[in-house]
């Protein structure tokens, strides 16, 4: 079930999206760009998201646990995960889908995202067009990749 974020998620919604980033993008990036994306996602980042957009979180219907979450504020859409135990199960795609479903309902014709190195395949497959590379110093010689990414929502 795909349901609107609310505040009592906040901590457990913090704790999987860094259980994400820690399984997910260790190895396939630098060691302080897996810092520099769990700051991006600190507690006060989530926070900020839901006050200026919308968090949707895709629950178990069984025991209420968030498996997946993305966010879509003014036309971007941020914070999009899903726990690394529940992938490739749809809920990724569905928790898409429904905030694009979100974007179209504001009148927006186009959305954008930053796409991650081990997201680009499925960003991809969702229609999305990928840019050019871009990268983010985050100190002491390394760097963060990631690529901008943007769709054209067809009514």
């Amino acid at each position: 079930m795909i349901r609107p974020f609310s505040g009592i998620d906040l901590h457990v919604l913090r704790r999987m999206i860094c259980e994400t980033i820690d399984v997910s993008y260790s190895g396939v990036y630098p060691p302080r760009a897996v810092d520099f994306f769990k700051e991006y996602h600190a507690v006060e980042k989530i926070a900020e998201r839901s006050a200026a957009g919308e968090i949707l979180v895709l629950v178990s219907e069984q025991d209420g646990a968030i498996l997946a979450t993305g966010a879509l504020v003014d036309s971007e859409i941020v914070g999009v995960f899903v726990r690394p135990d529940q992938q490739r199960h749809g809920y990724g795609k569905a928790v898409m889908a429904e905030l694009e479903k979100k974007a179209r309902a504001k009148g927006l014709s186009e959305v954008s995202l930053s796409v991650s190195l081990p997201s680009r395949t499925f960003y991809e497959h969702l229609g999305y067009d990928v840019l050019d590379e871009c990268a983010i110093d985050v100190g002491e010689g390394e760097f963060l990749k990631f690529w901008p990414g943007k769709k054209v929502l067809r009514p």
